[in-house]
């Protein structure tokens, strides 16, 4: 129950997040929990190869890089999904350091 309740959280989270930023589009609900499984997907499986690879200069940049390979998963996640558009990298930085702030506010609410 609690993996379908943090599913829903993240979709929420998501519906929120594209609300608050107009480069960020979401046609309805549905691709809300497509999308948060998506981006769960490609968090679990290809964040942490990319993290690696890139770790001397997440390192460098003592972690900031890393805001970098959210916005390009997201990009990659709008991609994949039909109905999730974002307008651009600035748009999926933004997206990503405002899902980051939604959805544990959510999380500790709900």
């Amino acid at each position: 129950m609690s993996i379908l309740l943090h599913w829903l959280v993240s979709a929420l989270a998501v519906m929120i997040s594209a609300y608050v930023l107009p480069g960020v589009h979401v046609q309805n609900f549905f691709v809300a929990l497509v999308t948060a499984v998506v981006l769960g997907l490609i968090n679990a499986i290809v964040k942490p190869i990319f993290v690696f690879f890139t770790l001397p200069i997440t390192i460098l940049t003592l972690g900031l890089f890393l805001l970098v390979i959210n916005a390009l998963l997201v990009l990659l996640a709008s991609k994949i999904v039909p109905g999730f558009r974002v307008d651009g990298f600035w748009w999926a930085l933004a997206f990503s350091i405002i899902l980051s702030i939604v959805h544990p506010f959510l999380e500790r609410v709900l």
